[in-house]
């Protein structure tokens, strides 16, 4: 499919891209660009970026690629509801049953959506979730000191094996993800709470990038105590969790 024709939305995506973006005008064209790039010709999809209550440039930058890629859409959430709320957002709005998710800010590299799709099909319904884990991370000291710390805590509270969970990075199927409990941080658990559900988790590996521009939005107080509250919830939630029957309906002939 070629995302530059104008009949490209009118082709059933058979994956969805999801973006959430928030103040990123420097960035969420090139990343556009890369994303069209390394996914045109392979499958018919489409590019839902959610706009998280920015106060930039950003909604002006995407009405104006909207007029170069049919398959581009933008979502607007006002006021900001944070990443996890702006994730729901755009997977119940993509069209497609196969849904991949990065971050606007350029760290995650588009290219690496190919091998982590392909995983995600071959799959066959088994894995519920391919996730990247960031080598030579090019993040602050203080950055990568608090992902290894939570990282850390996370795996051995929850025993996810799991070593990078906090990538934005991922791809699974949209009924599943619909499906799963929803918190404000739920992306920052989604290991934990798929193996929950009964599916094989697949990881890629992947290289880190700088951000184009921009500074991050969130910082390590942001997410300290919430992080810790959210944690031993997906604790209880794993505890609780009961084997589901197999549910049939019967017939009047009894068949």
């Amino acid at each position: 499919m070629n995302s530059l024709s104008p009949h490209a939305a009118a082709v059933t995506p058979t994956v969805s891209i999801v973006m959430p973006v928030r103040n990123e005008e420097g960035n969420v064209a090139l990343v556009v660009q890369e994303i069209v790039a390394a996914l045109d010709g392979r499958w018919p999809f489409e590019i839902i970026c959610v706009d998280d209550g920015s106060v930039d440039g950003t909604d002006a930058k995407l009405r104006e690629l909207m007029q170069r890629y049919a398959n581009l859409r933008d979502i607007r959430q006002h006021p900001s509801g944070g990443k996890a709320a702006a994730l729901r957002a755009g997977v119940r709005a993509a069209r497609a049953p196969m849904i991949a998710i990065l971050d606007g800010d350029g760290q995650n590299d588009p290219a690496y959506l190919v091998p982590m799709l392909s995983a995600l099909l071959a799959g066959e319904g088994r894995v519920g979730l391919v996730a990247a884990q960031r080598l030579r991370r090019r993040d602050t000291l203080s950055k990568k000191l608090q992902s290894r710390i939570g990282n850390h805590v996370r795996r051995a509270i929850l025993r996810d094996d799991t070593l990078d969970t906090n990538c934005g990075l991922k791809a699974f199927p949209r009924d599943l993800f619909l499906a799963l409990p929803f918190f404000d941080g739920l992306h920052r658990f989604l290991p934990a709470l798929v193996h929950r559900e009964g599916y094989e988790i697949a990881y890629v590996d992947v290289v880190d990038r700088p951000r184009h521009s921009g500074v991050s939005n969130y910082g390590l107080f942001d997410r300290l105590w919430v992080g810790i509250a959210d944690l031993m919830g997906v604790w209880w939630l794993i505890r609780r969790k009961q084997a589901s029957p197999e549910v049939t309906e019967v017939k009047a002939d009894g068949r």
